[in-house]
């Protein structure tokens, strides 16, 4: 059975084809009658892509639950990466607010960019020893690891980082990428707003620290 909408269609195409319906029945002129077929071919088609149309075409209320389980389960991944970044201990300043570069910097550091952002982090040394640690022969960036990843999948990336490499505590540095193109500018600021409200939710807290 049509719709309401096939139906005014299937009006519409009769109309143009100079053919008149008398109920279920549409009567053919007849001048028309050695084209009925491909009149009638012509219908159908018509009919079909209509009703194909609308089927494809995903409605209002579909679009609004997709989102709102896509939101949904951004807040439980956030709220699970959360409760383990807790054991994560707060933060001591006495330990990260005199260093003065990011080559220094122990903990993880977030640089974020246009399409992603880049998450560095320093894995334990496995030399217990304090002698030479830093310095050419054991310099800290030979174990410095650095991962690419997109913004929404920042919470699971931080939670994947081992306790050992949170040495100040449940902190991080966050920087622009350099020489971002003037084009590019908008979406790295729209990106770091992002970043920041991320690491608000999961507990994390930004060293503001210029470098």
């Amino acid at each position: 059975m049509l719709d309401q909408f096939s139906a005014l269609s299937f009006e519409f195409q009769l109309k143009r084809a100079g053919l008149t319906r008398l109920g279920m029945l549409v009567v053919v002129p007849m001048k028309l009658r050695f084209f009925l077929p491909c009149v009638l071919c012509v219908l159908t088609v018509s009919v079909v892509l209509n009703g194909c149309d609308r089927s494809a075409v995903p409605s209002v209320a579909d679009t609004a639950s997709a989102q709102a389980s896509l939101l949904a389960q951004q807040r439980r991944e956030i709220e699970g990466a959360r409760q383990r970044l807790d054991l994560i201990p707060p933060p001591s300043k006495a330990r990260y607010l005199s260093v003065k570069t990011l080559t220094q910097w122990e903990n993880p550091y977030l640089t974020v960019q246009g399409g992603m952002v880049t998450l560095h982090v320093v894995t334990a040394d496995a030399n217990p020893s304090q002698l030479g640690l830093g310095g050419s022969l054991r310099p800290m960036g030979a174990r410095r690891q650095d991962l690419n990843v997109r913004i929404a999948e920042l919470p699971a990336a931080l939670n994947a980082v081992p306790p050992s490499s949170w040495p100040y505590g449940r902190v991080v540095a966050v920087e622009e990428a350099h020489e971002i193109p003037v084009a590019a500018r908008p979406e790295v600021r729209r990106n770091m707003e992002t970043v920041l409200k991320t690491l608000g939710d999961l507990g994390v807290v930004v060293y503001e620290g210029s470098f």
